[in-house]
């Protein structure tokens, strides 16, 4: 390993520390970066439009900034990859579609004006299925992203080009967004950390619809620390976002613990049997009950009764691709894949009826969950009910003799968690005996996000798995 691939190898918080001490310059850390990008990015495929002369200079302002005294920003110098569904101004944004291949918004969307005025450097894009749909990346302007622990199998998604990014070291710090697993999903296949935060945290803007809950935006990282760092950065309130919470975010920078004594952890391998597992999955993350046991935590199986979740969020999936992609997907079909079209199909038949009635399974769904975490402070279960699968294929159609139905079915282990309004934390779980990596997904009550990075530090302190990094 070469110098500048141990740099690019280390945790976020350390990058900064260094960087606030000059023991590295912004302009340093970033070179190490680019050298890393154009040397194992091929292999890979995560990040997908690359600005270098820009970030030189941003780093170059960066060091010059420190030099002169000026107040520093959390992220500080830290190289960061955004989304390529999220607006960046100046920068290329085709949201992996044939229709935007040459757009360049005016502007940067909230979520990366965040991370920006914090002090890190935007170096480029990570690579997104066409509109974020879908939990395998691959579109038509770039093409498919790979495993960095295995070429020729999916990193995940939405957030692949991102989680990529960080396991292969090409970036520090990135962030993603999360409907229906797309933090969670590629975090566990790419074995980083992946918050889905509860809705309002990460406060979206601009948004066409700004009351929905159901898709968020989120930080990742390769530890939970560096996650929290990242919140600290895009979690506060906006006055145009109306869901958004007004928490000092501040706190999420605080110390995390090492040890769980009291917390009561609830077991809940398949989601109290309304998902199907593979069983590689299930054998790697049982002994996860021993080692939350072992940090001072009580453990018995036990699931919330998320009976509705799967109409929930079905329901409002549908509702929200008809809104932003139905009129696209009828006058142009041909440049809107599949999945997109059927989706967008199943939202215009819907009526006022059946969003009432989703609404109402919503609202019990809701009190539901916040009676279960009354007696429990977290649920484990498995972030994916898959392991990562050859990119050839878009999604799974079985899964342990069990037929799918449609791209959404083979996600439900993080569906469902979405429809309930809940916090999610997947991290690294553990690795099949021929080396795929395995997420564990920590889910919390409303608005416990802080709870969540404390449970999950603890567990990656105790497991180490998050430090197994790829042979690249």
């Amino acid at each position: 390993m070469t110098a500048d691939d141990d740099l690019c190898s280390r945790p976020a918080t350390e990058l900064a520390a260094l960087v606030r001490a000059r023991e590295v310059s912004a302009r340093e850390l970033l070179d190490a970066h680019l050298a890393r990008i154009e040397r194992v990015n091929p292999q890979v495929n995560a990040i997908v439009t690359l600005d270098a002369d820009g970030a030189r200079a941003a780093a170059d302002a960066a060091d010059a900034a420190q030099a002169a005294g000026e107040p520093l920003g959390p992220l500080h110098g830290l190289p960061v990859a955004h989304k390529d569904t999220h607006a960046t101004g100046g920068m290329r944004t085709t949201w992996g579609s044939p229709v935007h291949t040459d757009t360049v918004p005016a502007a940067d969307e909230l979520v990366v004006a965040r991370l920006v005025g914090a002090g890190a450097v935007r170096v480029g894009k990570t690579n997104v299925p066409e509109f974020a749909a879908g939990s395998h990346t691959f579109n038509p302007v770039f093409g498919v992203t790979h495993n960095p622990y295995r070429h020729g199998l999916s990193a995940g998604g939405s957030s692949g080009g991102a989680a990529a990014a960080l396991a292969a070291g090409l970036v520090p710090l990135a962030e993603g967004s999360d409907m229906g697993g797309s933090l969670r999903n590629p975090a566990a296949f790419c074995n980083v950390v992946g918050l889905r935060p509860t809705p309002g945290r990460v406060p979206t803007w601009p948004a066409p619809m700004a009351w929905s809950q159901l898709s968020v935006q989120g930080p990742m990282g390769r530890t939970v620390a560096d996650v929290a760092l990242q919140l600290s950065v895009l979690a506060g309130p906006d006055p145009r976002v109306p869901i958004a919470l007004d928490d000092d975010p501040a706190g999420f920078r605080a110390p995390l613990p090492d040890r769980l004594d009291g917390l009561r952890v609830a077991w809940a391998p398949d989601l109290g049997g309304q998902v199907t597992v593979d069983p590689a999955i299930t054998a790697v993350l049982a002994p996860s009950v021993a080692v939350f046991e072992s940090l001072g935590a009580s453990v018995e199986e036990a699931c919330p009764d998320l009976s509705g979740a799967d109409d929930v969020f079905g329901t409002l999936r549908a509702w929200l691709f008809d809104a932003a992609f139905g009129d696209l997907a009828r006058r142009r079909p041909d440049e809107v894949k599949e999945s997109i079209r059927w989706n967008a199909e199943m939202g215009a038949r819907l009526t006022g009826a059946d969003l009432a009635r989703a609404e109402q399974l919503h609202t019990t769904l809701y009190e539901r969950m916040v009676e279960f975490f009354g007696r429990y402070d977290v649920l484990v279960a498995p972030t994916t009910q898959v392991l990562p699968f050859p990119v050839e294929i878009e999604y799974p159609t079985e899964i342990a003799g069990v037929a799918q139905e449609n791209y959404l079915e083979w996600m439900r282990s993080c569906t469902v968690v979405s429809a309930t309004g809940c916090p999610a934390l997947s991290v690294p779980g553990g690795f099949t005996p021929d080396g795929l990596p395995v997420g564990l997904q920590v889910v919390g009550a409303p608005r416990a996000d802080r709870r969540l990075l404390e449970v999950g530090h603890a567990f990656e302190q105790a497991t180490g798995f998050g430090r197994r990094r790829p042979a690249l």
